[in-house]
């Protein structure tokens, strides 16, 4: 992977973790749940939620779970860590309506999405957001933190009909920008459905690796967002992945 790309046309972000903090939102949402559950520890608790998350999800968008019932199967695994083996849908269904509550107060955007994205729309670069979220909750999300009106295309996996990182989603996303997925760079958090699926799909992948925490790569790397306008000019990421 070439570490001087050509500047893009269109910048596409992911929404959770890259522009908004949802690794703090959503463990409030969790310390709420175990509060109900009784669940004595939230380093085991997060580690089942990521995981069974993650497992709920891909279920979900692959087809094969009607959305409602990934979130049960979320809550159930929870519920059974905590030594509860029998939950009821509707009890699983409040409970999930709980985390979603605390989960939604605490949004917030990290402190370099404003002036990353007004260095952007300065170099006139087309502006979108391509996510695996639910599409009501990530418009919700988008409208709450006032970061709509920067971009000019928001798509989502339920309406792709394709999620990330299936090539359909970020072709779509492309389409709605007018753009050739060569004149796209995609920016997101996760190695397999953002870098490795953005560059299947033939735009520019890097990652955003805000904690330090992803493994080596050839992907570009950075740390925070503000690098971004900068390597268009041709400076070179302070983050890793540059094998």
């Amino acid at each position: 992977m070439s570490q001087h790309p050509t500047p893009p046309t269109a910048v596409f972000f992911s929404l959770d973790d890259t522009l908004v903090d949802d690794q703090s939102a959503s463990s409030q949402g969790l310390r709420a749940l175990m509060e109900r559950l009784g669940h004595p520890s939230f380093p085991a608790a997060r580690a089942l939620w990521d995981v069974q998350g993650t497992l709920s999800a891909t279920a979900h968008l692959t087809g094969r779970l009607p959305l409602v019932e990934a979130r049960r199967q979320r809550v159930r695994a929870l519920a059974t860590q905590a030594g509860h083996s029998h939950v009821s849908d509707q009890h699983c269904d409040e409970l999930y309506q709980r985390y979603l509550d605390v989960h939604r107060s605490a949004w917030r955007t990290f402190d370099d999405v404003a002036p990353t994205l007004a260095q952007l729309a300065q170099r006139n670069v087309r502006l979108g957001v391509i996510t695996n979220g639910s599409q009501n909750r990530q418009h919700d999300k988008l409208a709450s933190l006032n970061l709509a009106h920067h971009f000019g295309a928001v798509v989502c996996a339920e309406t792709a009909g394709a999620g990330k990182p299936d090539p359909r989603i970020f072709h779509l996303a492309c389409q709605q920008l007018g753009v050739a997925p060569h004149q796209a760079w995609h920016v997101g958090g996760q190695v397999h459905a953002d870098a490795l699926g953005a560059r299947s799909a033939g735009l520019y992948p890097v990652l955003c690796d805000r904690h330090r925490t992803l493994p080596a790569t050839d992907v570009v790397t950075v740390q925070s967002l503000t690098e971004l306008a900068p390597m268009m000019s041709g400076a070179h990421p302070t983050g890793a992945g540059l094998l």
